[in-house]
């Protein structure tokens, strides 16, 4: 009886993910690029968290969170952006991204330890390349705007990272696809 079980279960993941594969070819293309430099964003996440391990500094930093707000707004009025767009776009990066910090920090903290590794610059290294990563994601906003004025905004980012998701082979409910849909959240006026 429990294999029988199993093997529903993996049925029912199966078709799930070929669902979701599907209706992910439908993403609009525009949103690929944002998608993907988001993810990279992301990336860095374990990089901010080792730092803040060995500094034993807070994740919540609201004067450089700030600071990271108005330096995109005032790349996104060079790019006719509108600063409430780009403003809640790159909160809801910097929330994904503490998401990340958050689960390594604990997760480290359960384990007794951070996995071993060199020591992380946050500003002479790390920082710059958020910095270098949000001019190219203005720059993919700006891109991307017929989508934000479309009624079917939320709709296309879903499916965008569902595509990146399905691509990549990761499992919708595990941390980097949970971090995306957060972080890409930002980008529709209403999602």
């Amino acid at each position: 009886m429990t294999l029988n079980l199993s093997k529903a279960a993996l049925c029912t993941a199966l078709l799930a993910l070929a669902a979701q594969a599907a209706h992910a070819g439908d993403a609009k293309p525009v949103l690929r690029p944002l998608v993907e430099s988001s993810a990279q964003r992301l990336g860095i996440g374990d990089e901010v968290a080792l730092s803040k391990w060995d500094s034993g500094a807070s994740v919540e930093d609201v004067a450089r969170e700030e600071a990271v707000i108005s330096s995109a707004v005032e790349q996104g009025q060079r790019a006719n952006l509108a600063a409430a767009d780009v403003t809640r776009f790159f909160r809801a990066q910097i929330e994904a991204n503490k998401l990340v910090q958050y689960t390594a920090l604990a997760t480290w903290r359960r384990a007794g330890y951070a996995p071993p590794h060199a020591p992380v610059d946050l500003k002479g290294t790390i920082r710059p390349e958020l910095d270098r990563l949000q001019t190219k994601m203005i720059a993919e906003l700006a891109e991307a705007a017929p989508v934000l004025e479309s009624k079917e905004c939320a709709k296309e980012v879903a499916r965008a990272v569902g595509r990146y998701s399905f691509e990549h082979q990761f499992d919708p409910a595990n941390l980097p696809v949970i971090a995306l849909d957060r972080a890409m959240a930002g980008f529709c006026r209403v999602y």
